[in-house]
């Protein structure tokens, strides 16, 4: 698994810190010209979604006729489908392909800011699976012993010994000297020698890389933790998730206007507009900020996106091209037959 992540996140890593080298080594401000830039790519594939969208729309009438003739009979009625779908040249999956890429992408964004280490600075992983077995093994044997000498060890190097892929801790004990100090004081010398050289090189490595993980004074690596204490307990890492939940609700809403406009009579979907960003909303607060950053640039610029294929490429006048198609081609039969009935006659 790990490899075929790498297959995507390689190259989409070199394409940010690309971006983020002309920005000044600003993640956000890279993280949203890659959203950006993924968004104008995936034009093509949303346009072709939705003329399948459409086609699907054109032969619904030749659907219902052939669900009418095969009745209760599911298997006919699925190898009649399909020879129609093959006859009318339309892709059953058309519709899925922008959906996955999407995801595919939303993952390896998802991994590209939860591995910094390896990604952004280029850090091999072997020398980050050892840092973060050595540092978590010994925390664990900590905790053995003195539980709240533990909490509050993982609590000051914002570190996560159960985490697999702790790189989020890492980056932090290796920007900070405080840190870094308290980490060698805390485990056995021993064990903190099989880790030193390698800490010393992903410092170097991320001096090297020199990107900047905040916005706006807000760390783009760090999880907001909710409590309901809001007005006591609130901190800046909650805008990401509200923003997100801000940036879903308003691409909802463009969404919502563009059906009603196609389609008056369409079912209102509130309910369905408000569920997802409230969802994204809840999510948020177990993700890093970078994510939902991501989030909330994915939802504003494929909204605006989304609206401007409306206008060229909205499924009314699809429809009316296909129609107009099919009638050209009827027509074109008919006055063939024509001319054909006019010969026999001569």
């Amino acid at each position: 698994m790990d490899k075929l992540f790498d297959i995507i996140n390689i190259p989409f890593s070199y394409i940010l810190r690309f971006i983020a080298d002309m920005s000044g080594g600003n993640f956000a401000i890279a993280v949203f010209v890659f959203t950006l830039l993924i968004n104008l790519a995936f034009i093509p594939l949303t346009i072709k979604s939705q003329k399948s969208s459409v086609q699907q729309m054109r032969i619904k009438p030749k659907l219902d006729a052939l669900k009418e003739k095969c009745g209760d009979d599911k298997q006919k009625y699925s190898m009649e489908m399909q020879e129609l779908y093959q006859k009318e040249g339309i892709s059953m999956g058309g519709g899925c392909l922008p959906m996955i890429f999407r995801m595919v992408v939303m993952l390896s964004i998802y991994w590209l800011i939860m591995s910094p280490v390896t990604y952004l600075s280029g850090v091999e992983k072997a020398k980050v699976t050892n840092v973060n077995t050595v540092v978590s093994e010994s925390l664990n044997s900590i905790k053995k012993k003195d539980e709240d000498k533990y909490n509050a060890l993982t609590k000051k190097l914002d570190w996560s010994a159960n985490n697999a892929n702790n790189q989020l801790g890492i980056i932090k004990i290796i920007r900070d000297d405080d840190k870094l100090e308290l980490l060698k004081d805390s485990i056995p010398a021993k064990e903190y020698k099989k880790i030193d050289k390698d800490l010393q090189y992903m410092i170097k490595k991320d001096k090297e890389a020199d990107i900047d993980f905040t916005l706006f004074g807000i760390d783009l690596t760090a999880t907001p933790k909710f409590s309901i204490d809001i007005f006591n307990a609130f901190n800046r890492t909650w805008i990401m998730p509200l923003l997100a939940f801000a940036a879903q609700i308003l691409s909802s809403m463009l969404s919502m206007m563009l059906q009603k406009k196609q389609n008056p009579d369409a079912p209102n979907m509130m309910g369905m507009m408000l569920t997802m960003p409230l969802i994204s909303l809840f999510i948020g607060f177990g993700f890093p900020c970078g994510v939902t950053f991501y989030w909330a640039c994915s939802s504003l610029i494929g909204g605006v996106i989304q609206v401007l294929v409306q206008q060229f490429y909205g499924p009314q006048k699809l429809l009316a091209n296909e129609r107009a198609k099919e009638l050209v081609k009827q027509c074109e039969f008919e006055t063939t037959q024509i001319k054909k009935f006019g010969e026999i006659e001569d």
